[in-house]
């Protein structure tokens, strides 16, 4: 019995032991949680002030601009269609606007007919037909002679009229109205307050929103009166049409040259584009393109004059530079994140 009790008591004695142990364990583990845990060796504490010292340079960097690339290849510039051009000495124009018609050269449109009374025996040409100076476009028998002769085409041209047919009587009206429309006319209509500007010579760029064509030509008359019924002067313009890209009767407008001036430093007007507020244009460096703040001078719409911001030979973005401001826009929204 005395050694049943004896072996409790040291089994009671070794528990209690083993319990305090633990709670010792317990107790230093959580005396060590409890431990700020900011506390760093001073290489560390100094290699993150480093870190930190890096990251407000980073951003001062890319508040200034200096990271504002957008790098793309040349198979990525082709395929976006981003035109490129060198910056340099242009003209800009002072114009004015206007609006008008094509009509046919007046001085190249002949009639013919016959040369004496009689029946119109054959036709050969019909509105429309192409024709070259000497061809038969009808042939008539003399009421005098019988004799049968041709009536030919005076110029090389376009048939733009026909009064005959096979049996009817040629006498004194027109058989047939030939145009040469190798040139056109640019009938412009002029406000009073701009007839002083416009005169004959100057250089007239034409345009045609519906075909999307433009051509340039001369002003070759301006009308000494105007016209009552809407109170404008004609301004006429000579325009090749070799390539017969200008039917009569097309609507168009045109900007009439008032001056041309020669500047030092010029880039295309579609180059141009705004980011915070500011006037940019996208040049191309070893990084990448970049948008260089620019100031202007003077423009005509489609050749701007640049102050200060680029130096002749800078190479930019001419055409399609809104896809870079996209890109540039994108990297900084993913920056900011």
């Amino acid at each position: 019995m005395k050694t049943s009790a004896l072996t409790q008591v040291t089994m009671m004695r070794t528990t209690t032991s083993l319990v305090a142990t633990i709670l010792l364990v317990l107790s230093l583990t959580a005396c060590n949680n409890s431990e700020p845990s900011t506390a760093r060796t001073p290489a560390a504490q100094t290699k993150d002030e480093h870190a930190g010292e890096g990251h407000e340079e980073g951003e001062e960097s890319h508040e200034e601009g200096g990271g504002d690339h957008v790098k793309l290849t040349p198979e990525q510039i082709k395929s976006a269609g981003i035109g490129l051009a060198q910056a340099g000495p242009a003209n800009v124009r002072e114009h004015l606007p206007l609006y008008g018609v094509i009509a046919p050269n007046a001085e190249r449109v002949l009639e013919v007919g016959a040369r004496f009374p009689g029946v119109i025996r054959t036709v050969t040409r019909r509105v429309g037909d192409s024709v070259r100076r000497g061809e038969t476009l009808a042939t008539v028998e003399s009421n005098e002679s019988l004799q049968t002769y041709a009536v030919v085409a005076p110029l090389t041209g376009v048939v733009t009229a026909r009064n005959a047919n096979p049996g009817e009587q040629a006498g004194d009206k027109a058989l047939f109205t030939v145009a040469d429309l190798s040139t056109v006319w640019v009938e412009l209509s002029v406000f009073p307050r701009d007839i002083a500007k416009v005169r004959v010579g100057q250089v007239a760029h034409v345009k045609s929103a519906d075909t999307g064509l433009s051509a340039e030509g001369k002003v070759v008359y301006v009308a000494p009166f105007g016209s009552t019924t809407n109170q404008t002067l004609s301004a006429r313009v000579l325009l090749d049409n070799a390539d017969r890209k200008w039917p009569p009767g097309l609507y168009v407008t045109a900007e009439v040259t008032l001056t041309n001036t020669a500047v030092p430093l010029a880039i295309s007007s579609g180059a141009l584009q705004t980011m915070e507020e500011r006037t940019v244009v996208f040049v191309q460096g070893e990084e990448g393109f970049e948008p260089r703040a620019v100031q202007l001078g003077r423009s005509d719409g489609e050749v701007t004059e640049v102050l200060a911001g680029l130096e002749p030979g800078d190479t930019y973005a001419t055409r399609n530079s809104f896809i870079l401001k996209a890109e540039l826009g994108k990297g900084e929204a993913e920056h900011g994140h």
